[in-house]
């Protein structure tokens, strides 16, 4: 697969503790079969994500773009798959907060090469587990899965809002021109990824999943979801979800 180019792209909010322990286990998980880079999109850190960036470029293929404010996981993400999509055959996205297991990448990017657009890493496969998880938010995550796998019903897909995933570079590409660089997320809360599978349901991408390990136990830094808003803004989402493409891409930004 060396003749891919592979683009992994994290936003980062305040992690310092997590970062550099993630970024050796990406490193060691990717080094001898993927032509990769690691793209960091610091949403306005406060702490030494920035410099712990800097300092690992001079050791791995590690690129730091920074927001002059905290705008949120959306526009971090906005930020990083437009900049990732011009130039990656692949690009995967996964948490900076070390808790999502980069040795998964080889077997996602294996299953793009079935034919497959888009895979997810889900907390809903067979085989899937989430350790350390607090039980009100795993009674949340799986509750909220069941009602959105209901109303859309996207083939292939049980997780609707994991951020580990990999995407064909063509069908991220694909999806900013067709619904333009600002509208293709318009969320700048944790109700992005939800709307990210919604707007690739429109361009009819395909999708997979493989069962993911959840390990919030590895997590050093506090959670930032606002649970009762983020639940609030799915319901937003999934209403303009459900427009059709063109009120979509003409509608005012939030």
């Amino acid at each position: 697969m060396l003749d891919k180019k592979i683009t992994v792209m994290m936003p980062a909010y305040n992690e310092e503790r997590d970062l550099p322990v993630l970024l050796d286990r990406i490193k060691h998980a990717l080094e001898g079969w993927a032509n990769y880079r690691i793209l960091i999109v610091d949403d306005g850190s406060r702490d030494k994500t920035a410099q712990i960036v800097c300092d690992a470029s001079v050791q791995m293929p590690v690129e730091l773009i920074q927001h002059p404010r905290n705008m949120g996981l959306g526009a971090a993400m906005r930020t990083g798959l437009k900049a990732a999509a011009q130039s990656s055959d692949i690009v995967i996205t996964l948490d900076a907060d070390n808790s999502q297991d980069p040795e998964l990448m080889k077997s996602m990017v294996e299953r793009l090469e079935e034919g497959f657009d888009v895979v997810i890493a889900s907390r809903f496969q067979p085989g899937a587990q989430e350790v350390g998880v607090p039980p009100f938010r795993v009674f949340l995550s799986h509750l909220s899965s069941a009602g959105i796998r209901t109303i859309v019903g996207y083939p292939g897909v049980r997780d609707y809002t994991c951020g580990f995933r990999a995407y064909r570079g063509e069908t991220l590409r694909n999806l900013i021109d067709t619904f333009g660089d600002d509208n293709f997320i318009r969320e700048n809360g944790f109700s992005c990824m939800f709307e990210l599978l919604l707007n690739l349901r429109s361009i009819r991408a395909r999708i997979s999943e493989v069962p993911l390990v959840l390990r919030y136990d590895l997590k050093e830094g506090a959670s930032k979801m606002r649970i009762l808003r983020t639940m609030w803004r799915y319901v937003i989402t999934l209403g303009r979800g459900l427009l059709p493409i063109s009120w979509r891409v003409t509608s005012r930004h939030e």
